[in-house]
């Protein structure tokens, strides 16, 4: 029984004992955080006084050079600096076309004036028959694709030269009739003031095709003539090469001896003194040796008499 009662109380005071040092441990806690945070107020109170201490200064120090940079531009003298002119701005509209491009595309005064006494009637009661079955052509800028060369330029410049075409083209397309329609109507109707135009424009064409097609053959004769002197120097050069290469031993002998047949200083075939010294050049050898001979002979039988 001394023993329970005994840890009974050593459980009771170490509970107590825990007890206290929690309470103990909070308020060291609390003190501790509230420490803290006062000590952190402080911080950030002081760091916002130099901030504004810092902020104002650096204002102060602008100002400062602000003061000075305006005394010294007062000061200096501004130069005057001439206005620069601004390049022209380019239009945008196309330039108009002269009077001779006017002429060769048939816009003449005989066709305005004739342009002049149509109506839009004139264009919807022309009795041409729609072809609605005809597949439809692109219009790049304002003029039918269908049209030939010469007709779509004129079709171009007459719209912008002869306001009525332009008028009538506007009210008329595509409402009343499609595009096609329209500029076959026109050209049936003008056919007379631009016939003559037209046929103009397409020989011009003609010749100037048959003068290019001229010079071409021309410049491909000169060409060939020009290969063709090139491939008989080629051979000629080739002929000679090989007759030279085909006896090697007369180039050597050549080389070696000297071409003799070719000295034009002597007369042909006169080999008789080269001969001549060789024939001499022999026979003095020989009697030199015999002379010797006898020399030694003689000395000898001399030597066996005494």
């Amino acid at each position: 029984m001394d023993l329970w009662e005994r840890a009974r109380a050593f459980a009771g005071e170490a509970a107590k004992r825990s007890q206290e040092l929690s309470v103990e441990a909070a308020k060291r806690s609390s003190a501790l955080v509230s420490e803290t945070a006062k000590k952190s107020k402080e911080i950030f109170s002081e760091t916002a006084t130099k901030s504004r201490e810092i902020a104002a200064e650096a204002t102060k120090q602008a100002d400062l050079l602000a003061g000075q940079i305006k005394r010294l531009s007062t000061d200096l003298p501004v130069p005057s600096i001439p206005a620069i002119p601004l390049p022209p701005i380019p239009s945008a509209v196309a330039p108009e076309p002269d009077n001779a491009e006017l002429e060769r595309y048939g816009i003449t005064e005989d066709l305005r004036e004739f342009v002049k006494g149509m109506t839009i009637s004139t264009f919807r009661d022309f009795p041409l028959q729609d072809e609605a079955e005809m597949s439809d052509v692109p219009t790049v800028s304002n003029v039918r694709q269908d049209l030939n060369q010469w007709q779509a330029r004129h079709a171009t410049l007459v719209l912008s030269a002869v306001k009525e075409i332009s008028k009538f083209r506007y009210e008329l397309c595509p409402r009343y009739m499609k595009e096609r329609k329209f500029w076959r109507i026109y050209f049936s109707l003008v056919n007379n003031y631009t016939a003559l135009y037209e046929n103009k424009y397409f020989e011009e064409l003609k010749v100037k095709a048959e003068e290019e097609n001229k010079e071409a053959k021309k410049e491909i004769s000169q060409t060939s003539r020009a290969t063709t002197a090139e491939q008989k120097d080629m051979k000629e050069q080739s002929k000679t090469s090989t007759s030279t290469s085909t006896n090697p031993e007369h180039d050597l002998d050549v080389f070696l001896l000297g071409d003799l047949g070719s000295d034009d200083e002597g007369p042909d075939g006169d080999d008789g003194g080269l001969d001549d010294d060789f024939d001499k050049i022999d026979v003095t050898s020989g009697l030199e040796s015999d002379d010797d001979e006898k020399e030694k002979a003689a000395a000898k039988a001399e030597s066996a008499n005494e």
